[in-house]
């Protein structure tokens, strides 16, 4: 097991450096100009504008620059925020704790909703419950998440006035209170994230299901007289769960997605809002800190679903 994810981590190496190439690239060629501001700006002289982009290489061609970023970040230095005037690791660390509790948390919501709804409609095919499950799995990834997170600034903050549709990142209160007001504030954004990726999961546990209750080995444990519950779980489940497994490593990408747009939505102090901010400001370093994190965390949630192949499936070697 060591030994294997050593060899991925060695594979993800390469990966990564490929990823920041390109983002890089993009970045420097794309239009804008963080200093631009301080070009016309009267109150800076010339030559002060000059020995800022200077110090910061901004003139340098592009390999160079790319260069000098990939030797400092192997040291641990991010680079400098050119708008919040401080370092952008700094600047990660404090926002990204939020981003991953949203993220995590609806990740969490959807697999409590997908599996055993998934699991229960594949059991019972096209009936009541099935039907009723696959409506709603079909409206539920039909609707963007921009929608249904304004319907529920409608709703549960506008309308009946129980959630506060801003995140706050500076609670006053302390103790169960402080913990009380930290999940009220995160129902709305939590359930617009995780009853999106629910919906798509539900569709993929049950279609996995179908497949597997029909094999051959789950109709001989049913033959020896094993209780239907047990032959769910024991064996059929755990293998469908491979499949699933998949799905979700490989929508990461798409759930950082939904999570930028879900913390603009509800002003979360997210990276996924800081990735926006900096976007429009031409904040270059803190762009691409940002990006190469998501990609970072992309690939380190596929290394966690090979590693779950294996403990799904005892016929997986990590060999």
């Amino acid at each position: 097991m060591r030994q294997y994810i050593l060899r991925r981590l060695l594979i993800a190496v390469p990966s990564l450096l490929g990823i920041s190439l390109v983002l890089f690239t993009v970045l420097a060629l794309a239009p804008g100009d963080p200093f631009a501001e301080l070009a016309t700006n009267p109150n800076v002289p010339p030559e002060v504008a000059m020995a800022l982009r200077t110090k910061f290489g901004l003139d340098d061609p592009v390999y160079v620059r790319y260069l000098r970023w990939l030797a400092a970040m192997t040291q641990g230095d991010w680079g400098f925020s050119f708008v919040s005037r401080m370092d952008v690791d700094t600047l990660i660390l404090q926002r990204l704790p939020t981003t991953l509790y949203v993220i995590g948390s609806a990740q969490l919501l959807a697999l409590l909703i997908a599996i055993p709804v998934g699991v229960y409609a594949a059991t019972r095919p096209y009936s009541i419950f099935d039907q009723i499950a696959n409506t709603f799995a079909f409206i539920g990834f039909s609707l963007p998440t921009f929608f249904t997170g304004l319907l529920f600034i409608l709703v549960f903050s506008i309308t009946l006035d129980w959630l506060p549709f801003v995140y706050s990142s500076d609670i006053k209160a302390t103790g169960i209170r402080w913990l009380f007001e930290q999940i009220r504030q995160a129902i709305m954004p939590v359930m617009v994230l995780g009853l999106f990726q629910a919906a798509s999961m539900t569709r993929f546990v049950r279609s996995a299901m179908l497949d597997v209750i029909r094999l051959d080995y789950v109709t001989t444990a049913r033959a020896k007289g094993l209780g239907q519950s047990r032959v769910i779980v024991k064996h059929a489940m755990r293998n469908a769960m491979i499949p699933v497994v998949t799905l979700i490593a490989l929508q990461m990408p798409a759930v950082f997605g939904g999570a930028i747009v879900t913390e603009q939505i509800f002003r979360i102090p997210g990276i996924g809002s800081l990735l926006i901010s900096s976007i429009l400001s031409n904040d270059t370093p803190v762009v691409m800190a940002v990006t190469f994190v998501f990609a970072c965390l992309v690939v380190l949630f596929n290394l966690i679903a090979d590693v779950l192949y294996g403990w799904l499936d005892p016929r997986i070697s990590f060999r």
